[in-house]
Order: structure tokens, then C-alpha cells, then sequence
């Protein structure tokens, strides 16, 4: 299964490590058992974590309020909730590595 996605009562988590303050906002795919993504939004006041949401939001697909921050906050490794996906429904949408690792 691709990154870290993990079963949760209401849907699964996935491990994301964000690049703040980047060049353009993007999913980069998988590495070290986490999807990366890059947002241009600095980390401050919650920007980045709000661009984040913003971006998983859109590239899966989702509504916003399916995803929530679960840990994280103030670190590039952070845990998001997907909220009524399986498992195996996030995973298929995950890119495969750039295998630049």
C-alpha cells in the first residue's frame, strides 16, 4: 500500500511531509511511507496547513470537510483524517514515487 495510509473509525489517515514556502503547490508522490506535497504558503498562522487541506482536497477529489489535521500542527510530518474513504479507496489515488530517493 502506498505512504502511510491507516485504517481510522471514520475513514483512514494518510502521513503527509509538506515543503512549505514552495515554488508551486503539488503532490510529489510517495517517499519514506508518507505522501510528500508542496504548498507555497509559509508556515505561519496555520497557511500552510490550510494549503495543504486545500490541495489533498482537490487532487482526491474530496470535500473539505472530510479532512481534518491530526497531528502535526507545527511540523512538516503531519497525520490527516480522511473521512468516509477506505484504506485501499486512498491508496489507489496516491501517485507512485518519482524515485528520486
Amino acid at each position: 500500500m502506498a505512504a502511510a495510509v491507516t485504517a481510522h473509525a471514520e475513514g483512514c489517515t494518510l502521513a503527509v511531509r509538506v515543503q512549505p514556502k514552495a515554488k508551486k503547490n503539488a503532490v510529489l508522490g510517495e517517499r519514506a511511507s508518507a505522501l510528500r506535497v508542496s504548498v507555497t504558503a509559509p508556515p505561519e498562522d496555520g497557511r500552510a496547513n490550510d494549503a495543504v487541506l486545500a490541495l489533498l482536497c482537490d487532487h482526491f477529489k474530496l470535500q473539505r470537510s472530510q479532512l481534518a489535521l491530526l497531528s502535526g500542527q507545527t511540523n512538516r510530518n503531519k497525520v490527516i483524517l480522511v473521512r468516509g474513504v477506505t484504506p485501499q479507496q486512498l491508496a489507489d489515488l496516491i501517485p507512485a514515487s518519482d524515485g528520486d530517493d
